[in-house]
C-alpha cells in the first residue's frame, strides 16, 4: 500500500537527508523525513501553543492557578491525548487497508516495506523525537524512566526505515490506545474529579485497555517479532537478483508462489547484524518491562482513589482538609504531594524523591503533618540548647 500522505518530500532538503540516510543506512528515511517534520512540529506547536490557548479558554480557574510544573504536565498531556488518538485510528486504518500486510511470509516482515506503515513509523517517530526534547530538557520533573521509554521508542522506531520490521510499525503503536485514558484519569486529578464516577469508569477502561494492549497484545507480538528477527539472523543475507546479471534468479519467482517486489524493493542484500537484532530486542524489553511495571503501580494508585473493598483508602483520607492534589508553600518552595497521579505520569515519578524539595507532606491517621528536611531539624535543635 503507498504512502497516503498527500504532500511530497520537499526537493530542497532531499539531497542532506540522503547524506544522513545513507550515512545511517536508512533507505526509505528520504521518503518519509517531512513526514517526521510536520508530527515533531505539529506536537510541538500544540504543547506550546495550542494546549496553553484551549486550556485557558476552556478550563480558566483551574489552568491559571497551576504552578510551572504542573502547567508543562498539563500541556504534555494534552500532547499525549491528541498523538495517541491520531496515530491509534492512523494504524487501524492501516492495518485493516493495508491488504500486502496479511500476505507476508518472515522476510517481508523483516525487510519488507510499505509506504502506509512506513507513514506510522514516521509520526510516532516525530512524536517520540519530540517526547524525547522534551524530557531531556525537563529532566528533573519527567525522571529516568521516561527518559530511557523516549530513547527506547525512538530508537525501535527510527529502525524501521532500514528498513526493518516495517510490517510491525502500526502493530506496536497500538500500545498507545490506553494512553486517552490515562490522560483522562490525570486531568480528573487536576480538576477535582478524584473519585468521582468518571474517574472511576475511566479507570475500569484503563485498565482493561492498558492490560489488552500493552501486555496482552504486546508480549504476544513481542514473541512474534523475536522469532521473526531470530530467523531472519539465521538465513542471512536477502538474495534477490543474480550478482553477475542484476536480474533476479532463474528459480526466483515473483507473486504468491515467490515474493513481492514492491515489499522487497528495498531488500535486496540486506542482512540482520548482531548489534540491530539487540539494539531492537534491548529496546522492545526495555518497553515491556516499563508495562508491566506501570501496570502494577496503577492498581496501586487507582485503589487509593476509592473505598473499600474495590479500593484501600481510609476514611481518614477521603475526610481530610488537605487533599492529595494540593500544594503546599513553605518557605517560598512549591512541593507536591506523593501518589497523586498514574504510575507513567511525571509527578508519580518525581514523588519517588525531589532532592530539591524542603519538605514531605506525610498523611498520618492524626492528620496531616509536616516534616522539616533533616538539616533544618538539627539547625533547630542546636538553637534550643543553646538557649
Amino acid at each position: 500500500m503507498h504512502d497516503p500522505f498527500p504532500l511530497a518530500p520537499p526537493a530542497t532538503l532531499l539531497p542532506y537527508v540522503e547524506k544522513v540516510s545513507d550515512y545511517l543506512a536508512m533507505k526509505t528515511l528520504p521518503l518519509h523525513y517531512h513526514e517526521v517534520m510536520v508530527a515533531y512540529a505539529v506536537y510541538h506547536t500544540t504543547n506550546k501553543y495550542i494546549s496553553p490557548a484551549f486550556s485557558r479558554y476552556f478550563f480558566p480557574r483551574t489552568y491559571s492557578t497551576l504552578n510551572a510544573r504542573t502547567k508543562l504536565n498539563w500541556d504534555v498531556h494534552v500532547v499525549s491525548f491528541v498523538q495517541s488518538v491520531v496515530i491509534c485510528t492512523l494504524a487501524i486504518w492501516v492495518m485493516w487497508a493495508d491488504t500486502e500486510r496479511s500476505d507476508m511470509d518472515t522476510r517481508e516482515r523483516v525487510h519488507g516495506y510499505t509506504g502506509a506503515s512506513g507513514l506510522i513509523q514516521a509520526f510516532a517517530g516525530g512524536y517520540f523525537l519530540w517526547d524525547l526534547v522534551i524530557t531531556a530538557q525537563n529532566f528533573k520533573i519527567f525522571g529516568i524512566g521516561m527518559l530511557f521509554h523516549a530513547i527506547s521508542a525512538l530508537c525501535v522506531f527510527s529502525l524501521g526505515f532500514r528498513p526493518f520490521v516495517n510490517f510491525y510499525a502500526p502493530t506496536f503503536i497500538l500500545y498507545e490506545l490506553s494512553s486517552p485514558f490515562l490522560n483522562i484519569h490525570w486531568f480528573c486529578d487536576k480538576l477535582d474529579m478524584t473519585g468521582s464516577t468518571l474517574q472511576f469508569v475511566n479507570g475500569i477502561v484503563l485498565l482493561f485497555t492498558f492490560f489488552s494492549c500493552r501486555l496482552c497484545w504486546g508480549t504476544y507480538n513481542s514473541y512474534r517479532v523475536f522469532v521473526d528477527v531470530y530467523r531472519a539472523y539465521t538465513t542471512g543475507a536477502v538474495i534477490l537478483s543474480d550478482p553477475t546479471t542484476g536480474k533476479l534468479n532463474a528459480n526466483t519467482t515473483v507473486g504468491n508462489a515467490g515474493f513481492n517486489h514492491d515489499v522487497l524493493q528495498f531488500a535486496e542484500g540486506q542482512t540482520v547484524p548482531i548489534w540491530l537484532t539487540a539494539a531492537y530486542l534491548a529496546s522492545n524489553v526495555t518497553l515491556n518491562g516499563l508495562n508491566w511495571f506501570w501496570f502494577s503501580k496503577m492498581i496501586e494508585t487507582l485503589r487509593k482513589r476509592f473505598d473499600p473493598p474495590l479500593g484501600t483508602r481510609r476514611p481518614e483520607e477521603a475526610h481530610s482538609d488537605v487533599k492529595e492534589h494540593e500544594k503546599v508553600m513553605i518557605e517560598g518552595t512549591h512541593v507536591l504531594t506523593p501518589a497523586a497521579v498514574m504510575a507513567d505520569d511525571s509527578d508519580y515519578l518525581r514523588a519517588g524523591g525531589d532532592a530539591s524539595a524542603n519538605v514531605v507532606l506525610e498523611k498520618r491517621s492524626t492528620g496531616t503533618h509536616l516534616q522539616v528536611k533533616a538539616s533544618e531539624v538539627r539547625s533547630r535543635t542546636r538553637t534550643k540548647r543553646n538557649g
